[in-house]
């Protein structure tokens, strides 16, 4: 139970602030500033301008579900370009938070703000490069945050036999949620969130079900083809990276850019974490060291624990 609630505890730490503006006349834009809540209070976090700020509407508060969104109006006095945002109190945090600036001619800023580095300069033009390279980072964050696609990897790693088994698996994973991602973030197929989350913590479940029936000798689908398993259930993942990605925005002048680098960089941190995994596998393995027969059943039984308390807390927030 300790566990579990130390996996709760870091789920919802890691959940990022959002900052959000839009200009909807010239010089004039919509503020959205969304922060977690910490029981029943917000994190005590604003929004500072370095340039000259005014609000022209009262702040709107109010609560949805477990974070506080405020909305207001505001009028900047010199260019939103060039000045520097800076989310106060985030240095106190162990949260990020995201931040998002669409202007009236179509252009688009997105920046990831941490407690180490809680500012960042809004670009006068935002080029090519800027944009790969943000999204590049956003999706390799994304994936290492991602506790529950991570997980459902490590256990496809540990029912997977062989290393051309493991290309093919992997490569499924790949396809299929780069797929739905597409498909989702490009607005063809729309999917509610939260059935999304639960399913996904479902499928991390089944999959840990699979492992024992392994371990117990019996040959079960998902050990005689886990690329067809990892096929179905990536395309229910590519949904969820969808999920997170909307909640970020992509620029709307350079789209395809921003989909490719995040997509690309979700699979650097995916490879990373599977070569982590394998290495400490080879290392186990070198050593030699003798371990008992029922430690081979440990990963399954945590992975699905876990996955369980996943499914039950996601489909009780629905």
């Amino acid at each position: 139970m300790g566990l579990l609630s130390l996996v709760a505890a870091s789920a919802h730490e890691v959940r990022p602030a959002y900052l959000e503006l839009r200009e909807e006349m010239p010089n004039e834009y919509s503020v959205l500033l969304k922060t977690p809540m910490r029981g029943d209070a917000r994190l005590a976090l604003s929004a500072v301008f370095s340039g000259k700020i005014e609000n022209i509407t009262p702040i709107v508060s109010r609560p949805t579900g477990n974070a506080m969104v405020q909305t207001w109006r505001m009028r900047t006095i010199e260019p939103l370009q060039g000045q520097q945002v800076l989310i106060d109190g985030l240095r106190s945090t162990m949260t990020d938070a995201l931040v998002r600036v669409e202007f009236a001619g179509g252009g688009a800023w997105v920046a990831r703000l941490t407690p180490r580095a809680p500012d960042a300069t809004i670009p006068v033009a935002q080029t090519r490069g800027m944009v790969a390279a943000t999204y590049l980072k956003l999706g390799f964050e994304h994936i290492l945050l991602g506790f529950d696609h991570l997980l459902f990897v490590l256990a496809l790693l540990i029912i997977t036999q062989g290393s051309w088994l493991l290309v093919k698996t992997v490569t499924s994973f790949t396809v299929a949620h780069s797929i739905t991602l597409a498909l989702a973030t490009l607005g063809f197929v729309h999917v509610p969130s939260p059935p999304v989350e639960a399913v996904i913590a479902l499928s991390i479940a089944f999959v840990a079900v699979e492992i024992v029936h392994v371990r117990q000798g019996r040959r079960c689908l998902s050990a005689r083809a886990p690329w067809l398993v990892a096929f179905a259930f990536g395309l229910l993942h590519g949904f969820g990276f969808a999920g997170s990605l909307s909640k970020i925005g992509l620029p709307v002048e350079q789209i395809p850019l921003a989909l490719l680098f995040f997509n690309v960089g979700v699979e650097i941190g995916q490879l990373l974490f599977i070569g982590a995994v394998l290495a400490l596998v080879a290392f186990i393995q070198w050593a030699k060291r003798p371990l008992p027969a029922w430690l081979n059943l440990v990963p399954p039984y945590a992975i699905g624990t876990i996955a369980m308390f996943w499914v039950i807390e996601r489909v009780a927030a629905f």
